[in-house]
């Protein structure tokens, strides 16, 4: 049996008006049917505790049943039934028609699968499109199978029309064979056949059809080697002779054998086949019929929607645009089909969205943030933080942001250079400098310091002086008794020499001058003076 996916009701007196369920009953005490179980989508459901439970004198129960369709195809509901006979429940029996009014009961037979159409093909059912790659169809159902567009691109090998039987497909599925434009034009190929209108409008049907509105001018050219032999055109219609021979176009006439229909006319209408030398052909049915589309159902009242009309002739598009910081939810390009409807509904324009930027930094902070096209989303880090990454993004036409989202740094400065015969006085946290991190040197005795004796790290990630150095020093040696020294200075540089003058009366070494050597010593005492 077929799968109900909804069965929409209860076998309950207590809940049959609600459920939409019709319970008849049999006169007499007959053994009747155990209470049927009831399932809603594949999984089984009990009744409620109040429920009727005797079931001795239920004959039958009509209800309303939701069986596989695709999805494009919308819902397929069917008054169906279930029959006590023999205290058993047979069925269920379903009518082929939702909306059928006394209509047959027949036993409800096997869906079909379709998955995975094979490559470069179209199918669609009842004028629709099939678009899952996965789908189940009703007993009976009917789908087409065509070659994808540019229509006579491909070829279709095999049946075209395949009708689920209890659940098997009636023929085989079709498979599309590329042409002569896409083989290079080798012999072994079907002819491509090009369509072209240069007045008038026509249509590319769903089933494979091309519907041309009367008094349009069309042009089939078949795809072939001039070099190789000439291609053969034929066509079912009797209503006149057409035109046929190689294009007169220079860069046309060495490959495209043409076929022309000047102003067509309902009795055109028929298969028109190309056949090579070979005997491979191609065919392109064409319908030419008067139909036009209600204008109407494309007027857009939305001052965001903007469109472009061909008209409402058989093939003719309406052409839709949103307004900047829009994007058409639905189909750009509307044609006028066979059926005298268009092929979709106008489209709507919703506003461009970029998703909302939830930072995952904790101290990244979004200063601004505009999620609409060409808003932007501005961010910012706090003190002793730098941003890495743009610091502005834009919503851009495609819905997303013009870069990814930053994130958060902490700024740190290099670890400083100690100096030669120098020391760090202050280093609270080693190797991790920070913005305001602030570091002190001293030197070794026997050293001066030359240059900042205290550095900060900045927010630029750069200590705000360069490290200072220790220089050798030789300190103040005293001036001796009865004399003094030159020159008088705090502390002397290595190299310096002093001199010794003694107050009158009193005399030294001529020949002692103490130099400053580069260990920060004297090279000998102070002289005295006697």
């Amino acid at each position: 049996m077929a799968e109900i996916y909804c069965v929409l009701f209860f076998i309950s007196t207590v809940l049959s008006k609600s459920y939409n369920a019709r319970v008849h009953f049999s006169e007499g005490n007959g053994s009747g049917c155990q209470p049927p179980g009831l399932s809603l989508n594949g999984r089984k459901v009990t009744a409620r505790a109040n429920a009727a439970t005797d079931y001795s004198s239920v004959t039958e129960i009509k209800f309303s049943a939701q069986l596989a369709s695709p999805v494009e195809l919308g819902p397929n509901k069917r008054l169906c039934k279930i029959k006590c006979i023999g205290g058993q429940w047979v069925g269920p029996l379903c009518q082929q028609d939702d909306d059928t009014i006394g209509g047959r009961f027949q036993p409800l037979l096997r869906s079909c699968d379709f998955s995975s159409p094979p490559p470069h093909t179209v199918v669609s059912s009842k004028n629709v499109t099939i678009t899952k790659k996965h789908a189940r169809f009703p007993h009976n159902a009917i789908i087409q199978l065509r070659c994808r567009e540019p229509l006579g691109m491909y070829k279709l090998l095999g049946e075209p029309q395949l009708q689920c039987n209890n659940g098997e497909w009636s023929h085989r599925l079709p498979s599309c064979i590329p042409t002569t434009i896409l083989t290079n034009f080798t012999e072994d190929s079907p002819p491509t056949i090009l369509i072209r209108i240069p007045s008038g409008s026509a249509s590319v049907e769903p089933s494979g059809l091309l519907a041309v509105f009367p008094e349009t001018i069309l042009h089939l050219d078949c795809l072939f080697s001039r070099k190789i032999g000439n291609p053969e055109w034929t066509w079912t219609s009797t209503f006149r002779k057409y035109l046929t021979g190689w294009a007169i176009a220079a860069d046309e006439r060495a490959w495209k054998y043409r076929l022309s229909i000047y102003y067509t006319k309902s009795q055109d209408s028929g298969v028109f086949t190309c056949a090579t030398p070979r005997g491979l052909t191609n065919s392109i049915n064409v319908q030419v019929m008067a139909v036009e589309c209600d204008a109407r159902e494309v007027v857009v009242n939305n001052k965001y929607l903007m469109s472009r009309v061909e008209g409402n002739k058989l093939g003719q598009v309406v052409h839709f645009h949103c307004a900047l910081g829009f994007r058409l939810n639905g189909t750009a390009n509307v044609t006028c089909q066979a059926s005298g409807r268009w092929s979709a509904s106008p489209p709507k324009c919703e506003p461009i969205l970029c998703p909302t930027i939830l930072p995952d930094d904790p101290h990244l902070r979004l200063m601004e943030h505009n999620t609409s096209y060409g808003g932007m989303a501005v961010f910012a880090c706090p003190f002793g933080n730098r941003l890495r990454g743009q610091p502005g993004l834009e919503c851009q036409v495609n819905g997303s942001w013009s870069g990814p989202v930053p994130s958060c740094e902490v700024i740190r400065c290099p670890p400083p250079l100690i100096p030669l015969n120098g020391r760090l006085v202050e280093d609270a946290t080693p190797g991790l400098y920070g913005v305001g991190a602030v570091i002190q040197f001293s030197c070794k005795e026997k050293h001066q310091l030359v240059g900042e004796g205290s550095i900060v790290c900045t927010e630029n990630g750069y200590w705000s002086h360069p490290p200072p150095f220790c220089k050798p020093k030789c300190e103040y040696p005293g001036e001796p008794a009865n004399g003094r020294i030159v020159p008088l200075k705090f502390s002397y540089d290595p190299g310096d020499h002093l001199k010794v003058t003694c107050h009158s009366g009193y005399v030294t070494r001529l020949e002692a001058k103490p130099l400053c050597t580069s260990d920060g010593t004297w090279s000998e005492p102070v002289p005295e003076c006697i």
